[in-house]
């Protein structure tokens, strides 16, 4: 028989430096890392220091305590966000940062219907070139916050001639309800210098400002433009507010 206590023992002593307690509106933000993380991108592997974060209503520092509650919160039913980190993130004069939204069918399954994979590689490989950066996975985000199973029902009222924006309306949500507090809160604890950011999304862009971080840029990121996203891309620049840059991305 496994003695649990000489288990969790072990693992604190393992964990307590790898383990932060962040202060968050409410209750307490633990992040788990660095983690060494080699990833294929592209065809070669690039090491990544890897992090994960969850949100509690806890306010203890207490690391053991922290470690015994999680064996019996069924954390596998609840998604978890997390961030790569490149480089010297912490150092770095110049640093990229890309705040990622969990997309299922994009990020997984390749879909064309959205450029969200294609995003997620390349903002990975402009962080790589630049030297440092790092790009922070938001898991509650899916459908821009509806969540998985209210997006496939906002593909289908797609399919019957809804825009992405009307779509999420006609189930009874804003078009985005998507908030970024505690990737912030992660952000300051792993860098104080100025980042700029890969987005189109003016909104990303003021929840950063407004909670005081210093931005140094924006940097944008389009592409993969195809026959089956060409309305969805427009419909980001046309109802929610997204920046075109100069000349246009789509197919004439």
């Amino acid at each position: 028989m496994v003695n649990i206590q000489t288990v969790t023992n072990d693992a604190i002593n393992v964990l307590k430096d790898k383990i932060q307690v962040l202060k968050a509106t409410e209750g307490s933000i633990y992040l788990v890392g660095p983690i060494r993380l080699p990833v294929n991108l592209h065809g070669e592997t690039v090491i990544f220091k890897w992090y994960c974060w969850l949100n509690s209503k806890e306010e203890t520092e207490d690391i053991g305590q922290i470690i015994d509650n999680l064996s019996s919160a069924n954390l596998a039913e609840y998604q978890q966000s997390s961030v790569l980190v490149y480089g010297d993130f912490q150092q770095d004069e110049e640093a990229l940062i890309r705040m990622h939204s969990i997309c299922h069918t994009g990020d997984i399954f390749g879909s064309k219907r959205c450029d969200c994979g294609f995003q997620l590689k390349q903002s990975m490989q402009m962080i790589v070139d630049n030297g440092s950066g790092a790009l922070f996975y938001l898991a509650n985000h899916e459908g821009r916050g509806i969540g998985l199973f209210s997006k496939a029902m906002a593909y289908i009222l797609q399919e019957n001639g809804s825009d992405t924006v009307e779509a999420n309306e006609k189930l009874g949500f804003v078009d985005d309800s998507r908030n970024y507090s505690d990737a912030i809160e992660v952000l300051k604890a792993l860098r104080s210098k100025p980042v700029t950011l890969i987005t189109n999304n003016p909104k990303k862009l003021k929840a950063l400002q407004d909670a005081g971080l210093p931005v140094s840029g924006r940097t944008p990121l389009w592409g993969d433009v195809s026959e089956y996203n060409e309305s969805y891309l427009q419909t980001k620049i046309n109802r929610s507010g997204h920046l075109e840059e100069a000349g246009t991305f789509l197919h004439d």
